[in-house]
């Protein structure tokens, strides 16, 4: 019998296991039995919450749809730290996770703020394939590659719902420019500092958010010069909004824990 919890941010969904008091060990078969929307009960993300060392509060850990590890999540990060603001009464938190240390604040009104950190920027940390400008990658759309602790490929497009992003998103996923996959996005700038932009997640598919593919979308679009710092961007599943100061690159927005449960015995030995 296993506990969980399924949240949201902005219809970016995750199973969450509380594994601080109890260790868990999620293996790839685990992870995708429990992503299967018919068979299980299904995720864009799985997260684990362990607990922290040297002072942090918690330390997170990621799994995509297909089993596969993600060092970051920004989404989930949010609904974890609001979840633990709700439960230890905290208005800023100390997270880990493999991207690193992240830090968390209450916003008011209901929206959580998480620190992603700052962007990787030179092509040997995103990482690409070869050494090569950034800003503007060799391939048809001269999208921008950017790290967030998972990689990310930014084209900017005249109309972000035209783009079918079912068939877009896998072919550049694999792209050979990019060894680890990476996170594809389609962005359209609506007005000053005002993005809309859809996404295709490694690993997973189409999602409804992605934080850390708005946090990318945002640097790149401040590279590029069509926005400043501190932009809005409109996603399938609502709003977030990012900013790019110097300590790193923060986001807000609202989240969803929308229910407890409980894995059975059968279930899990099923996935064994």
């Amino acid at each position: 019998m296993l506990p969980f919890m399924k949240m949201h941010g902005l219809g970016n969904d995750f199973v969450v296991i509380d594994a601080r008091t109890t260790p868990v060990q999620i293996t790839e078969a685990m992870a995708k039995g429990i992503a299967h929307r018919q068979l299980g009960v299904g995720f864009d993300q799985l997260a684990v919450i362990e607990a922290g060392q040297n002072g942090a509060d918690a330390h997170l850990v990621f799994y995509n749809a297909d089993g596969s590890t993600s060092a970051a999540c920004g989404n989930a990060t949010r609904c974890i730290a609001r979840h633990l603001i709700t439960e230890t009464s905290k208005t800023a938190l100390h997270l880990t996770t493999d991207r690193g240390d992240l830090f968390a604040e209450e916003a008011g009104n209901g929206l959580t703020s998480v620190n992603m950190g700052h962007p990787q920027l030179n092509w040997d940390e995103i990482p690409l394939a070869e050494d090569m400008d950034t800003l503007e990658l060799p391939i048809e759309g001269a999208p921008t590659a950017t790290g967030m602790g998972n990689p990310h490929c930014t084209f900017f497009v005249e109309d972000a719902e035209i783009i079918p992003l079912a068939e877009f998103g896998p072919r550049y996923e694999h792209h050979p420019l990019y060894p680890q996959r990476t996170n594809v996005q389609v962005a359209q700038v609506v007005g000053p500092n005002h993005i809309r932009m859809r996404v295709w997640e490694r690993g997973v598919g189409v999602t409804m958010a992605s934080g850390s593919s708005s946090c990318a979308t945002a640097v790149a679009a401040a590279r590029r010069g069509l926005t400043g710092r501190k932009v809005q961007i409109d996603l399938d599943g609502g709003t977030l909004w990012i900013d790019w100061r110097e300590d790193g690159v923060w986001m807000t927005g609202a989240t969803m824990h929308v229910c407890d449960g409980t894995f059975t015995a059968e279930f899990l030995e099923s996935l064994a």
